[in-house]
């Protein structure tokens, strides 16, 4: 078996493989080899067909990525891992707070028709919509076109996230999600406060300390260690999600092990 970096250790694949059928059948690649494969792609940001000869075949590790994507394996192993991290850090399983942000990221030119051009950054593309816990773990991932306002982004992410988490109180966010409708549609959707904190440029008054917000942002600096994820380069929405959610899969796991 090659040994790249990004190879899972053998801790880690005994978390993974419980969540994928290892047992259904004899293969002539190994699953572990194929998920290697795919945390390869998601950390050098290679071309599927570009995957180094001594992986399994791209076609065969596209196949399998497809599937689980699919099937929802991606995200039920996301969700296991956010628990399990959080109860191994002491604490509850649903976290009591979130923060919200958003980052437009540019497209290549391959995608479907969910792109558009952010006025304010200039960037034409999509946008990578969090709300993240203390930990910085996303409770939530949306994308959607870099062209949508982030208070009308918000009210997707907030349904993506009903009858989820019962303990949630409040969640955090930036002068870009004022407004009292966003606020209503949050008590009434999740059941929870929306605190808007502005930073001492944002404020007219005088300096003030900036609580929690930075967490968020640490969460998508934590992305750019994953050079897929710096352009999206994924035909459909839907997948830049699947990516986004196995790249904090790897990133929990390296904090468990």
């Amino acid at each position: 078996m090659n040994n790249y970096p990004t190879n899972l250790t053998d801790n880690q694949w005994q978390v993974i493989e419980k969540f994928l059928d290892v047992q259904e059948r004899k293969r002539k690649y190994p699953l572990r080899n194929i998920v290697n494969a795919i945390n390869y792609l998601l950390k050098t940001g290679c071309q599927w067909r570009m995957l180094p000869k001594d992986f399994p075949p791209y076609n065969l590790v596209y196949y399998y990525f497809s599937k689980w994507k699919n099937e929802g394996v991606f995200e039920d192993l996301f969700i296991k891992l956010h628990i399990w991290l959080r109860i191994i850090l002491g604490r509850e399983e649903c976290p009591s707070l979130g923060l919200i942000d958003s980052r437009s990221v540019k497209t290549s030119h391959h995608v479907d028709g969910c792109r558009g051009i952010d006025g304010n950054k200039k960037i034409k593309g999509r946008k990578q919509h969090l709300v993240v816990d203390t930990l910085g773990i996303p409770l939530a991932i949306v994308v959607h076109k870099a062209n949508i306002h982030d208070s009308v982004g918000a009210l997707q992410v907030f349904e993506d996230m009903r009858f989820k988490f019962h303990r949630l109180a409040k969640i955090i966010a930036d002068g870009g999600y004022r407004g009292e409708h966003l606020s209503n549609t949050l008590k009434a959707t999740l059941g929870c406060d929306l605190e808007v904190v502005l930073r001492p440029d944002e404020c007219p008054s005088k300096f003030q300390v900036v609580p929690k917000r930075w967490i968020v942002e640490r969460s998508f600096a934590w992305l750019e260690n994953f050079r897929r994820l710096v352009i999206d380069y994924e035909f459909h929405a839907e997948t830049a999600v699947a990516m986004i959610q196995l790249a904090f899969c790897f990133l929990m796991l390296n904090k468990i092990f």
